[in-house]
């Protein structure tokens, strides 16, 4: 196997976390593709993963070696598209995550309509709520909602979000509409936890920081459970304000304390390699671009 077969199975193997699961993709036999990893870590002298009975993870050098040598491989593919006239068609394999709900309502209708556009790419969508490492999941592209720690990412802002609070018109007219933080003790509270895990809410009026103790009777692990429970008049609930745009327009749910509310955290799209990305990667992210920032729900 001559050193660019070989380079694809690494990528292969390294995207799929997987021997079995590269053979399969590149119609090898497992044998060959682990012949050919060993064979490429004795020429580098160098150990590329760390395997266990469980899984495969690049090491530190597998990691750097798998950002040049998926270049290398995009580098060619694209020269070889470009003598064919093929440059300006997206091919292949695209990988985007982003975090759950807003990948459910606002990545899966770009996928889609990526997909009806450009018919010989394929995409995995990968929606959790986590923050992955593109590198070691061996993924193209990510949707991030908060302040970027990594600066060897390049980024696109496409809009900002707020941490708000809501209830159902239902709900605020039996009960009161809350007019300070202090006043959320005399209510029913929904946590949901993936957006505030304390029960210690932080609010802020004209540069004063503001603390308050809640209780909540309702701890949910998905926002749409939250969502739904406040929807339903049950009591009030912290959400970030993408995740009930729908809801705030069509007037089910209300937003309550807004003087209070605290800074805003920006929505990214970031990927490894800039404007010389692969055509897909840049096809993709361009149109993601438009269409992020045309929507009302994270401007």
């Amino acid at each position: 196997m001559d050193k660019l077969e070989t380079m694809r199975v690494f990528v292969e193997v390294a995207e799929c976390q997987s021997f079995v699961g590269a053979s399969r993709k590149l119609d090898l036999s497992p044998p060959t593709v682990t012949r050919s990893i060993a064979q490429l870590e004795h020429t580098l002298g160098v150990r590329l993963f760390n395997r266990t009975t469980r899984n495969i993870r690049l090491t530190d050098a597998g990691a750097r070696f798998f950002t040049d040598a998926k270049r290398i491989l995009d580098d060619i593919a694209q020269a070889e598209a470009a003598a064919s006239g093929s440059y300006a068609t997206p091919k292949g394999a695209l990988s985007v995550t982003a975090p759950v709900l807003f990948g459910q309502k606002y990545i899966a209708p770009i996928l889609t309509e990526y997909l009806r556009k450009n018919s010989e790419v394929e995409v995995r969508a990968a929606f959790y709520d986590r923050v992955s490492n593109i590198l070691d999941e061996g993924l193209d592209v990510a949707i991030r909602i908060g302040h970027l720690k990594d600066s060897s990412m390049f980024a696109t802002q496409v809009g900002s979000i707020q941490r708000i609070l809501c209830a159902s018109p239902e709900y605020l007219e039996k009960n009161g509409t809350p007019e300070s933080p202090a006043d959320l003790a005399k209510h029913e509270i929904i946590l949901a936890s993936t957006v505030e895990s304390s029960t210690t809410w932080r609010f802020e009026l004209s540069q004063k920081k503001l603390s308050v103790k809640v209780f909540p009777r309702l701890y949910c692990s998905q926002n749409g459970t939250a969502i739904e429970a406040a929807k339903q008049g049950f009591g009030i609930t912290r959400l970030l304000s993408y995740q009930v745009g729908e809801e705030l327009q069509a007037g089910t749910l209300r937003r309550i304390l807004c003087d209070y509310e605290i800074d805003s955290f920006p929505v990214n799209i970031i990927h490894l390699e800039g404007r010389q990305a692969n055509i897909k990667i840049r096809s993709f992210i361009d149109l993601a671009v438009d269409r992020l920032r045309a929507n009302p729900f994270i401007n």
